[in-house]
C-alpha cells in the first residue's frame, strides 16, 4: 500500500453506516430489547449469543468474544482485510475510495482494468473448452483424470489454445489492452521491438480468485510429459504467489464454517479432491508454505493439514511447514501432517480408495507436537545423556519461535518429559544459548487460560472490579435459580477504566495529562494510553470511530484486546455499578495512580504533584516518603520550596 486510508476516510465511511444493515445483510438479526441477538457467525451454538448495539454501533459474542464494529464484522465474516473492508462499505454507501490508496499502491482505475483483463481472459479460457476441434484433446484429458463438466464449471477450468497470439488476437484489440495484457502477465515481449506472444499456450487453465472471486492470476498444466508441467502467472500488482491459495475462494462458497483446510501441491489435486466430495482442500502456487498462506489460511480456520509425498522430498517439505508455522500458532489453531504412500498424490490416491477412506488418512494425521518430536526423536537416542541432550538443542530453537500460550506451555513441559529436566532447568540453559538469551523468558507472563470474557448474553453476569497488583484470577459464585444465573467475576482495574473511557470519551479529562505517566507496569496500561492519545487528538470521537482508528492504525492484537475489554462494559453490567461511571472512573484512577506512587523516583513524584491543582492525603504520604528518600545532593533549598508549594495545594476529602 502506498499509503494508509486517511483516518478521517474511514470515520466518514462509520458515520454513514449502521451497523444494524451491515450484519443484517449477512445474518438474520432479532430485536432483543434496545439491542439486536442472533447465533453467532463466528462458531457454533443454538443459542443466540451474538448481541449487535445499534446505539453504540457495536457488536459482541458472549460465547467465543468476537466482537467490534461494522468494518470489524466484514473483515472476520467476509474473511478479508481492513483496507478491502473499507473499500466494500465504502462501495455500499456510495463513497469512492481515496484514488491514491489501494493495496499494490496502484489507482482504482488501473486496478480495476486490470480485474476486467484477467475476466475475459478468464471467459476466453473457458470458452475454448467449447471448442469442438481444438478442444478435443482437452476436454478428453480432463475426463482422463477423473473431472466431470459441473467441476470443471466451478473451478472455472478452461483451455488456452495451441498458438503464439491467440490471447493477443482476440483481447489486444488496441495498444491500451496490450499493455494491461502485459501488466497481468498475459503477454511476453519478444526480443524484436513491439511484438508479443502468449504466455499459456496448449494448457489447461485454472483461474486464481481471490476472496471476492476476482480472477487474479491464472495457473497452466500441459497436456502432456512437457516442462515445466505448471506455469503460474507472474507476480503482477494483483498477483503475488507467495500470498494466494488456489481453491480458497470456492471452498468458502461450498462450506460456510469450514472445520479444517487441507493444503495439497497442484490444482488437480484440489480439482479432484473436490469431485470426490471433499471440498476443503487448497494449493499453494509452486512454493513453499509461507506465513502470509497461513495468515490467510487461519482466517478461515482454526486447523490446518498439510498433505506430503511420503518420501524424502516430501518429508524435508514438511518439516519446513512445520518451521513455517510455529511462530502463527497461537491457542486454538491446530496443524496437522499427512504423508501419502511414494508415488501416490492426493488426485490419485483419492480415486483409488475413495473418498471415505482419504478422510480417514485426513483424520489419522500427526498433530504438529507429535510430528515435530517424532521426527526429531529419530536422530537422538532417549536412553542416553546424549540422546536427550541433542533433542534439547534441537527442540529448544522450535519451541521458541512459537507465541507466549498454552500451546508453547504444553510444549515446553512435553521436552522436560523427554529429556528429565525440570523447566526451570530448561529455562537456564536454554538463556545460555547463542542467540536465545530470551527463549521461554517469557513463559513467565503465561498464566494460564487467556483472559477472555465468558457467559451468555441470556444470561446476567456481575463484575467485581480487581486489585491490579494482585494475581490475575477470577471469583465466580454462581446462584441459580429458574430465571437467571449471576456470576461474579473479578475484572482488572485497568480494564474498567478502558471500557468507561471508551464509552465515554469526556471521562479523558480526570486523566494525567502526561502520557508518559500513564505507561504503569501492568498488563494493558499501554491501551489506556493508546485509547487517551486518540481521544485527545480527535475530541469528537465516539466508540464506534474508536474502533475503526484502534483497527486501522493501531496494532491488531491489541485492537482485539480493547474489543474484549470494552464489551464487557458495554453489554454487561458491573457490580455496585450505581451509574456514576464519573465517580467510578475517578476512584479507580486515584487507586492505581497512588499504587504508581511507590514506584516512582522522588523527583519525578514532586514534579507530578507539582502539576495537579489538589492533592489528597496518599498523595501527602506519598509527598513525604519521597522527601526521606531524596538524596543529599537533591536534599536542598530548591525542594523545599517545591515541598512547600505541593503542601499548600487545596486538599481533596
Amino acid at each position: 500500500m502506498s499509503g494508509r486510508i486517511p483516518q478521517n476516510f474511514i470515520d466518514e465511511v462509520l458515520d454513514r453506516l449502521d451497523i444494524i444493515d451491515v450484519v443484517g445483510s449477512r445474518i438474520d438479526l432479532r430485536k432483543s430489547g434496545k439491542n439486536y441477538s442472533a447465533c453467532c457467525p463466528f462458531h457454533d451454538e443454538k443459542t443466540p449469543s451474538f448481541s449487535v448495539s445499534p446505539d453504540k454501533q457495536f457488536y459482541y459474542c458472549f460465547g467465543c468474544g468476537a466482537g467490534g464494529n461494522a468494518i470489524s464484522f466484514v473483515i472476520d465474516f467476509d474473511k478479508t482485510t481492513f483496507p478491502e473492508a473499507v473499500e466494500n462499505l465504502s462501495r455500499s454507501i456510495g463513497l469512492e475510495m481515496p484514488p491514491e490508496i489501494s493495496n499494490s499502491g496502484l489507482c482504482s482505475s488501473f486496478k480495476n482494468s486490470l480485474y476486467d483483463i484477467n475476466k475475459d481472459a478468464d471467459l476466453f479460457y473457458r470458452s475454448n473448452l467449447r471448442h469442438p476441434k481444438d478442444a478435443r484433446e482437452a476436454v478428453g484429458y480432463l475426463k482422463m483424470r477423473g473431472l466431470s463438466g459441473e467441476t470443471a464449471r466451478n473451478f472455472g477450468i478452461g483451455f488456452a489454445l495451441p498458438g503464439w497470439n491467440n490471447i493477443l488476437k482476440n483481447l489486444g484489440k488496441d495498444e491500451k489492452k496490450k499493455q494491461h495484457l502485459r501488466d497481468v502477465g498475459l503477454l511476453i515481449d519478444r526480443n524484436e521491438e513491439d511484438k508479443f506472444y502468449d504466455r499459456f499456450r496448449n494448457r489447461i487453465m485454472f483461474p486464481i480468485r481471490d476472496a471476492r472471486g476476482r480472477t487474479i492470476g491464472f495457473g497452466g498444466r500441459v497436456l502432456s510429459d512437457e516442462k515445466p508441467k505448471y506455469l503460474n502467472s507472474p507476480e503482477t500488482p494483483l498477483f503475488q504467489k507467495g500470498r494466494e491459495l488456489y481453491g480458497l475462494y470456492e471452498a468458502n462458497q461450498r462450506i460456510r464454517d469450514i472445520e479444517n483446510l487441507i493444503v495439497v501441491e497442484g490444482y488437480m489435486d484440489v480439482a479432484v479432491l473436490s469431485e470426490n466430495d471433499i471440498h476443503n482442500a487448497v494449493a499453494t502456487l509452486g512454493t513453499a508454505v509461507t506465513i502470509e498462506h497461513l495468515n490467510k489460511i487461519f482466517r478461515y480456520t482454526s486447523e490446518v493439514i498439510f498433505c506430503f509425498d511420503g518420501d524424502e522430498a516430501g518429508r524435508k517439505a514438511a518439516g519446513r511447514a512445520l518451521e513455517t508455522s510455529l511462530p502463527v500458532m497461537t491457542d486454538g489453531r491446530s496443524a496437522k501432517f499427512m504423508f501419502l504412500p511414494e508415488g501416490e498424490d492426493p488426485d490419485s490416491i483419492v480415486q483409488k480408495i475413495g473418498s471415505k477412506k482419504f478422510l480417514e488418512l485426513v483424520a489419522s494425521a500427526a498433530p504438529l507436537s507429535q510430528f515435530l518430536f517424532e521426527s526429531l526423536s529419530s536422530q537422538c537416542d532417549y536412553s542416553t545423556i546424549d540422546g536427550k541432550s541433542k533433542l534439547s538443542k534441537l527442540v529448544v530453537p522450535l519451541i521458541n519461535k512459537m507465541p507466549i500460550g498454552a500451546f508453547k506451555t504444553l510444549m515446553i513441559r512435553t521436552l522436560c518429559e523427554k529429556t528429565s529436566l525440570e523447566e526451570n532447568e530448561l529455562l537456564t540453559l536454554a538463556e545460555s544459548e547463542k542467540n536465545n538469551d530470551k527463549f521461554l523468558s517469557d513463559r513467565n507472563k503465561y498464566t494460564g487460560i487467556p483472559d477472555v470474557y465468558f457467559g451468555e448474553s441470556s444470561k446476567q453476569t456481575e463484575y467485581q472490579h480487581q486489585d491490579q497488583n494482585k494475581p490475575n484470577y477470577r471469583s465466580a459464585k454462581v446462584t441459580k435459580n429458574h430465571y437467571s444465573i449471576k456470576k461474579s467475576i473479578k475484572v482488572p482495574a485497568v480494564h474498567t477504566l478502558i471500557a468507561l473511557l471508551a464509552n465515554k470519551p469526556e471521562l479523558e479529562k480526570y486523566l494525567p495529562k502526561n502520557e508518559d505517566f500513564l505507561n504503569w507496569e501492568i498488563a494493558d496500561s499501554n491501551i489506556l494510553s493508546n485509547l487517551t492519545k486518540v481521544i485527545r487528538e480527535n475530541p469528537s470521537y465516539t466508540l464506534n470511530h474508536i474502533m475503526g482508528y484502534m483497527r486501522g492504525i493501531g496494532d491488531k492484537k491489541q485492537a482485539e484486546n480493547f474489543t474484549n475489554i470494552v464489551a464487557g462494559g458495554l453489554f454487561r453490567p458491573l457490580k455496585n455499578n450505581i451509574g456514576d461511571d464519573e465517580k467510578e472512573f475517578k476512584e479507580i484512577l486515584a487507586r492505581l495512580l497512588r499504587n504508581s506512587f511507590a514506584k516512582m523516583e522522588p523527583l519525578d513524584l514532586f514534579d507530578y504533584l507539582d502539576s495537579k491543582e489538589n492533592i489528597d492525603d496518599h498523595s501527602i504520604k506519598a509527598l513525604n516518603r519521597a522527601w526521606l528518600n531524596l538524596s543529599k545532593e537533591q536534599n536542598n533549598e530548591q525542594m523545599r520550596v517545591l515541598y512547600d508549594r505541593i503542601i499548600k495545594k487545596p486538599r481533596i476529602p
